[in-house]
Order: structure tokens, then sequence, then C-alpha cells
């Protein structure tokens, strides 16, 4: 199996496309570099493309990753050469290697990390930011509530997020912006919005965060391996 897995950004305007353009927009960019891509069989080909994980809407990304399966060898550095050369300059392959993993780097994500940027409504000193960071994050249970629609009929449960949040580090202070820097849990294991760790930090501190300011970026994806979290490449 020829394998690549790859590592791109995704920034400005281009953070406001979905997951689904975003598949279609590097199939397109397969096509246009001739990469030698491999498709399924059947009524129906597809390209054996996947992305690591959905990333919000309007959220940038330093650290986003996919897998791709090719009919024939290429050096890595054509590969990356000639998808740059046709993607728009807000999303760049980064790095790329040939790997032998039978598994998806879908299934293997378990850890995002993220600067995340708010705007305080009431201004607070350090002592008083860590404080209140390190009460968030002593509490056994931080309640969260998670709507889900089916057939029409809207249900509601009660989820504790505690165990999906590993770090919440102050990365900056000045005056009423505070820029945090948090390892949130990512993948099918479970997962964690960044937009609701900042709905939990204005129901469970006394942090008053203008919540329409808030702005997201996620630096890298993370797997687990030996009970420590690595980049996938």
């Amino acid at each position: 199996m020829k394998k690549i897995r790859g590592k791109f950004l995704k920034e400005k305007d281009l953070k406001y496309i979905g997951h689904l353009d975003l598949m279609r927009l590097f199939d397109r960019a397969f096509r246009r570099a001739n990469i030698p891509i491999k498709y399924s069989e059947g009524f129906n080909p597809h390209s054996k493309f996947s992305l690591a994980t959905a990333l919000p809407l309007g959220v940038e990304s330093q650290g986003e990753y996919f897998d791709l399966e090719l009919e024939k060898e290429i050096t890595i550095e054509e590969f990356i050469n000639n998808m740059n050369d046709v993607l728009p300059d807000s999303i760049r392959v980064l790095k790329a290697v040939y790997t032998d993993d039978k598994k998806s780097i879908m299934s293997l994500i378990r850890w995002s990390t993220y600067i995340i940027k708010i705007a305080l409504s009431k201004t607070l000193d350090d002592k008083d930011i860590h404080e209140e960071i390190n009460n968030f994050l002593s509490r056994e249970d931080i309640i969260i509530i998670k709507e889900k629609v089916k057939k029409g009929k809207k249900t509601q449960r009660e989820l504790n997020i505690r165990e999906y949040i590993k770090s919440i580090d102050i990365f900056n202070h000045t005056d009423d912006i505070v820029v945090l820097k948090t390892t949130l849990k990512t993948g099918s294991t479970g997962n964690l919005k960044p937009e609701d760790l900042i709905s939990a930090l204005v129901k469970y501190s006394d942090i008053d965060i203008e919540e329409d300011s808030t702005r997201i970026q996620r630096i890298e994806l993370f797997i687990e391996d030996d009970n420590k979290i690595v980049a996938p490449i």
C-alpha cells in the first residue's frame, strides 16, 4: 500500500469553508497536480483520501492531517511541491511522509491544541485569572448540555467534560484580553469543541467573557503512543 500521511494549514478566508467543501477542494487539487491517487472500485468510485477530523467553521489551523493512497509512488518533494502549486495560498501542505500504518488517521486522533483569544467584559489581574483557571480545573464535574436532533425530535443530555480537558494555560494577558492555550479531547473516543469550553468557563468561573468576540486557532492534532501524546508525523 502506497499511503501518504500529510500535514497542512488552513487559514485566512478559507477558514470559512466547511468539511465537505474542503474535501472537494483537495480532490480538484489532486487532479490538477497530476497526483496518481487511488480510487475505490464500484459504480461510484471515490478517492482514497480522508481528513483526520472536521475543523469547526471559522477556525484557522496550523496542524491538520490527511491520509492519501496512491496508485504509484512519487517523491515526497514532488507531492508537496505539486500540491502547493495548485492549492490556494491559504491552504498549504507543510509536511508529508509515506506510512505503513494500516489504521486511518481519523481513528488515531485523540487530542487537539488550541489558542483561544478571549475579550473580558470585566478586567482581572494576572493573579485572579490564574486563580479562576486553577479553580475551574480543580472541579471534578464540569457539566455542559448537549443537544441532538434525530428524526425531527430534539433531545438533551448532560455531559461531564472534565476528563476532556487535558490542560489550560494562560498564554498571554494584557488588560481585557486573555490568550489561552488549551489541549482538548478530539476524535472518535470523545470530542470537546473549544466553544463549549468557553461556555463552561462562563458558567463555572468569575471570568466575564464576551463570547461573541472569541477567536480560535487550532495549533496541532495529536495521537496517543505509549501513554504520551505525539504529533501524527
